[in-house]
This record gives structure tokens, C-alpha cells and sequence, in this order.
């Protein structure tokens, strides 16, 4: 590993177990609290020494960014008393095996879609679908699923440059505060996601540039990558507001493909006989005939 790859992974040790500890307060960790002046948020790193079962000076260690030989009791009673969740507790997993010289080198994002996953995709005619890898470039879609995400398709970001990335539509284009209802959760899961990724894959270098990217040119990017949330992004209910058709709640479902590192296939299936469904048609029509009916926005 390189100088500088081994000190931008070192930094984001420290930033992930310095955020983590310092959003637990004694309390919620079942410490005594002496005296009223404490001069940190949340926990001391003597007291995660503690709770962990370590000596205060290896814990200094990890959390100035040496994970490297860490055994996995270790990292287990790390993420206990930092009460990591199940995806925090993979990212600290994934950072402790980029750390180790002799560990696996992560494998990096792909980008190309085998034959056999895009006839399944047009197959899937009456649900919205598309592949995405963890950079967020949408590298494949049916058409209902192009339909559906018209205007990060018609965005001017790419006009001339491709692919269609939901990560910078979200950041960079004004017009993803239309079409994401909620934006601020939908912005918070893009960038925890990106996170997580970093430490699947820490050696992705088109990841890396689209994360400087955003930081650069993006002070709400920014703000949220300072946080070092990670999170897992699995299925759930996108509110999406559609030029179209109007606001949908659209439930998801997004399955890895174990053959294909770093892709996702994602797919929306709404109720049957639901407001969503009747909307799904006529966006189906629209794109397969470039009309749609009046009351469609209604």
C-alpha cells in the first residue's frame, strides 16, 4: 500500500471511531459519570478502553488509525462498546482488513452487466428496474425503470459525460429536490452508502474521485461525508415526485448480484390496485408511445 493510501486510511479510522465514541454518552453506556465538566462529547477513550476490555494505550493505538493486526475478539468488543450497528460493525470489519499488508485486496466496483442479467431486466415488464454499482451509476435499466427516473436521464449532467449517476443528479443537480420527496433522507442514505463502500473497496479510484468531486463542489455532500454515517441500503419505500405522474410511494427492493461484485439490481413493486400501480401504467405507455393521458398528474 501506498504512503498516502496508508494515511488516508489511518485518517479514516480515526474519524470513524472518534465519531462513534463521541455520540455515546456515559449513561447510554452504563458508566458512572463524576463531576460536572467533562470536556469531550461522549465517551472518553479510557472509558471505551473499559468497556472494550483493552489497555487505554492499545485503544489510543486503533483509534489513531493502526488496526492492522487486530483480531477479531478485538474488534468484536470494539464494536460492543461503541454499540456499533450491523453495517458500522462490517465498516469497522472492512477498514481492519484494508489495514492488514497481507489481507485481501478488496475487489473493486464493476461496471459491466453480463447478457443474462439484462434479458431479466427487460423481462421484468411491469416493474421499474435497473442496475446500479456502489458508485451509483446506473448501468443498466428496462424501460418502465428509465421511465420512472426520466429526469435524472434527461439531466444536463450528462449530456456530456456518462453514465447517469444517481449520486451527483442527487448533489448537483437542483432539479433532484423535485423528484426526491424527501431529500434529506434520500441525501443522507446516498452518502452513508458511499461511505460504507470505502471500505469495501478503498482502492476504487473512480469512487474516490466522485467522492472529491462531491466534496468540492457540493457543501451539503460535504457536511454529510464529515459525519462518517455508513449504512446499509437494502429496501424500504422511495417517495419520489414523478413530472408526470405526481408523487409516488414506491416500496423497493435492492438484491446484490454474488457474481457480479459491486452491482445491485433494483426494482419497485407497488400494491396491487394502488394509486402507485395505475401510475407505473401510464408511465408504461408513456414510454412506449411518448404520450400519456391528462389526468395522469392529478
Amino acid at each position: 500500500m501506498a504512503g498516502s493510501d496508508r494515511k488516508a486510511l489511518a485518517a479514516e479510522v480515526r474519524e470513524f471511531l472518534s465519531t462513534r465514541r463521541a455520540r455515546i454518552t456515559p449513561e447510554q453506556a452504563g458508566l458512572p459519570v463524576y463531576g460536572g465538566n467533562r470536556r469531550v462529547a461522549g465517551l472518553r477513550r479510557e472509558e471505551v478502553a473499559l468497556l472494550a476490555g483493552m489497555s487505554v494505550d492499545y485503544y489510543v493505538r486503533l483509534e489513531r488509525g493502526n488496526l492492522s493486526g487486530a483480531s477479531d475478539s478485538v474488534l468484536e468488543s470494539l464494536a460492543h462498546a461503541l454499540q456499533l450497528d450491523v453495517a458500522e460493525r462490517t465498516h469497522l470489519y472492512d477498514l481492519a482488513r484494508a489495514s492488514t499488508p497481507s489481507g485481501r485486496r478488496p475487489t473493486v466496483t464493476s461496471s459491466r452487466v453480463r447478457p443474462t442479467i439484462l434479458r431479466l431486466l427487460d423481462s421484468m415488464t411491469g416493474v421499474p428496474a435497473y442496475v446500479r454499482n456502489a458508485r451509483f451509476d446506473i448501468v443498466a435499466a428496462n424501460a418502465l425503470g428509465r421511465a420512472l427516473y426520466a429526469p435524472l436521464f434527461d439531466s444536463p449532467l450528462f449530456a456530456q459525460r456518462g453514465p447517469v449517476n444517481s449520486a451527483r443528479f442527487m448533489f448537483l443537480d437542483p432539479a433532484s429536490k423535485d423528484f426526491w420527496v424527501d431529500w434529506d433522507k434520500g441525501a443522507d442514505d446516498a452518502v452513508a452508502f458511499l461511505r460504507t463502500e470505502t471500505g469495501r473497496a478503498p482502492h476504487d479510484k473512480a469512487l474516490t474521485d466522485l467522492i472529491g468531486e462531491l466534496t468540492t463542489r457540493s457543501e451539503d455532500f460535504a457536511r454529510r461525508w464529515a459525519r462518517h454515517d455508513v449504512k446499509f441500503h437494502r429496501s424500504g419505500v422511495k417517495h419520489l415526485h414523478h413530472p408526470l405522474v405526481g408523487d409516488l410511494a414506491l416500496p423497493y427492493e435492492a438484491l446484490d448480484l454474488p457474481f457480479d461484485p459491486g452491482l445491485r439490481l433494483n426494482f419497485y413493486t407497488p400494491e396491487p390496485d394502488s394509486r402507485e400501480r395505475e401510475a407505473l401504467g401510464l408511465l408504461a405507455s408513456w414510454a412506449s408511445t411518448g404520450t400519456v393521458v391528462p389526468h395522469a398528474t392529478d
